[in-house]
């Protein structure tokens, strides 16, 4: 089990997020004892001390409540984290479902004032998220129609009235290619596609525990390719070598692996 969990590194309230997106479902369903969230966190390595602090850390970023049942304490989503782990979802589990073939890209700039630095930075990261790629400061890039997308998030953060939207195509005389490449590090991306599939190829649960250890650390893994593959069309950019293998062990093992890793949260985060 211990090559299961070599070399993961994850940032604790980062893990919280990935357990509780993968395993408390429905995720409105309510509360998550404290006990149990602090044992998983140790599962992976993390004192009970760290796992607390980053549970505390998460309620003040508003991504957790809190609060007690004599002496048990308890957790739940806050509404704003439902939202943004549905969109997860979106993002992670239709990557890869796109007709690679696209004539309308997205641009967006944005001049945010230095006031709202907090909401800049969820800006960049969410258009990370969407498959954007940054042109320069303040200019954004991505193939398909993310109009709908982008408009609902910049009203989400309420900086529309710093922000323009352009929906357009390549000028079929420019070397877009070349141009996109620098966009976005696509020898990056296959190396970790590469890397994706030589870990998890032939690993499998001995138990209800090793399940949800293994199916954590799937998710936990494959979601950062909507933040890196912008599903470029394949007449321009031929797809990532390993993308297809590593989308197809995705979408076998989290299923697979579901019905022990939820047997074994439920124990776990039961008082």
């Amino acid at each position: 089990m211990s090559d299961l969990l070599r070399g993961f590194e994850p940032a604790p309230q980062d893990l919280v997020l990935s357990l509780l997106g993968a395993h408390h479902v429905p995720r409105e369903r309510g509360e998550v004892w404290s006990g149990g969230l602090v044992r998983l966190l140790e599962e992976f390595g993390f004192s009970a001390g760290a796992a607390r602090v980053a549970l505390n850390r998460l309620v003040g970023r508003g991504l957790l409540d809190r609060s007690k049942d004599g002496r048990h304490v308890h957790y739940a989503l806050t509404p704003r984290t439902v939202a943004v782990l549905a969109e997860g979802d979106r993002r992670i589990f239709t990557l890869g479902g796109s007709p690679r073939t696209e004539t309308t890209w997205t641009v967006l700039w944005h001049s945010i004032p230095e006031d709202r630095r907090l909401a800049r930075t969820r800006l960049v990261r969410r258009l990370r998220f969407l498959g954007f790629g940054s042109v320069q400061d303040g200019t954004w890039l991505a193939p398909h129609d993310r109009e709908a997308d982008v408009a609902a998030l910049l009203a989400e953060l309420d900086v529309t009235a710093h922000a323009g939207v352009l929906l357009g195509r390549p000028a079929p005389a420019i070397d877009f290619a070349t141009f996109v490449a620098r966009v976005w590090d696509l020898d990056d991306l296959a190396a970790r596609y590469r890397a994706f599939v030589e870990h998890f190829r032939g690993h499998e649960a001995a138990d209800d525990r090793q399940a949800l250890l293994l199916r954590t650390r799937l998710v936990h893994t494959f979601r950062e390719f909507p933040f890196l593959d912008p599903e470029l069309p394949e007449d321009l950019v031929p797809a990532p070598k390993h993308r297809a293998e590593a989308l197809r062990l995705f979408h076998d093992m989290y299923p697979t692996l579901a019905p022990a890793a939820q047997r074994y949260f439920d124990e776990v985060t039961m008082p």
